[in-house]
């Protein structure tokens, strides 16, 4: 996936007001099936899977005994007994050896790594469901969100997903790696009068982060913990144990010490993941991501701040090449796509 095909803006702004296609083939799949699939998943990760009926899919995140984010993920119920993990491409082999290690405590689970099997393309935008529908006789609008269905889509056999991280109704289509060539030009053509664009890794990236969406290895890792990162809504505390836990649960009744904010900049410049932030003279955190969004035309961006400077409203300083701009927290996400 190249970092743009035609250019970042115009990239992000066929998303946002018709449709984008994104080669996004390098995340991984892992699967984990048998007995005690659920109880495996239910252990290693913070969401309650059990909520999860055939055919919908869940965000989550794989935790460390500290409480931490090895890695976020969306797992997809495929049977009873039969789960489908969608993983971070530069987290795959760790991902995996991480999930091996948690089913060996189960007599019958069993972890596959399936993600050379699996061609993964997304079509994003307003126009989303009007493209692929002519191309499937799914009833398109009957799949809600975070919800799957398998079917043909241009005589391809796949696994069809109301999910995406642009911030914008769409789809992303599993299916062979033979396929992908005739599956690509065939969305390319029926998007065609609609305005369909490729979009690449540069869009990706100013898409999600209009819409608040963490990018992990970014925004949140193995040192930043779910409540700092604001995930403490996918911790389910009455699914029973599961890793990290303990931590967590220390962690919220003596309150986290940061937090992680949405911020916008008041002053000329763009602030940039690595910039540091200021609070007074103080030193207080880092920049995670930021950019000039084009759809908004505002400089946005993440950063952790003491929990006690959090609040929406306040006012803090990013060092940008040696000059102190003013910022202010704001809340996330910074752009909402129009409900119909």
């Amino acid at each position: 996936m190249p970092v743009e095909y035609s250019g970042i803006r115009d990239e992000h702004f066929a998303v946002r007001t018709s449709a984008g296609i994104f080669d996004v083939s390098h995340m991984g799949e892992i699967e984990i099936a048998g007995r005690d699939a659920l109880q495996a998943i239910q252990v290693m990760t913070s969401n309650d899977a059990s909520r999860l009926s055939i055919g919908k899919a869940q965000y989550s995140v794989l935790t460390t005994p500290e409480g931490t984010v090895a890695d976020d993920l969306l797992v997809y119920r495929l049977a009873d007994e039969h789960f489908m993990l969608v993983v971070n491409a530069g987290n795959v082999a760790k991902d995996f050896k991480l999930v091996v290690e948690n089913v060996k405590g189960f007599s019958d689970a069993v972890a596959v790594n399936v993600s050379n099997r699996y061609v993964l393309l997304a079509v994003q935008g307003p126009k989303a469901t009007e493209i692929l529908q002519q191309l499937t006789t799914l009833s398109l609008d009957s799949i809600d969100y975070y919800c799957f269905d398998t079917g043909e889509i241009a005589g391809v056999r796949c696994t069809v997903s109301r999910t995406g991280y642009t911030g914008e109704d769409g789809f992303e289509l599993f299916a062979a790696p033979q396929t992908s060539e005739s599956l690509w030009m065939a969305l390319m053509e029926a998007g065609r009068e609609q305005g369909l664009m490729p979009v690449g890794l540069g869009a990706r990236d100013t898409l999600r982060l209009e819409a608040g969406m963490r990018l992990c290895g970014q925004d949140m890792d193995e040192s930043t913990s779910l409540l700092e990162a604001g995930l403490g809504w996918i911790v389910d505390w009455d699914k029973g144990d599961f890793v990290g836990r303990e931590s967590l649960a220390a962690e919220k009744e003596r309150g986290s010490s940061r937090r992680l904010v949405g911020f916008e900049v008041l002053e000329r410049g763009i602030a940039r993941s690595g910039y540091d932030v200021y609070a007074g003279s103080d030193c207080v955190g880092k920049v995670t991501s930021g950019t000039l969004t084009p759809f908004l035309g505002k400089a946005v961006g993440m950063a952790y701040l003491p929990s006690t400077l959090s609040a929406c409203g306040t006012e803090f300083g990013i060092d940008i090449r040696g000059r102190r701009v003013r910022a202010k927290v704001v809340k996330m996400p910074f752009y909402k796509r129009p409900r119909s």
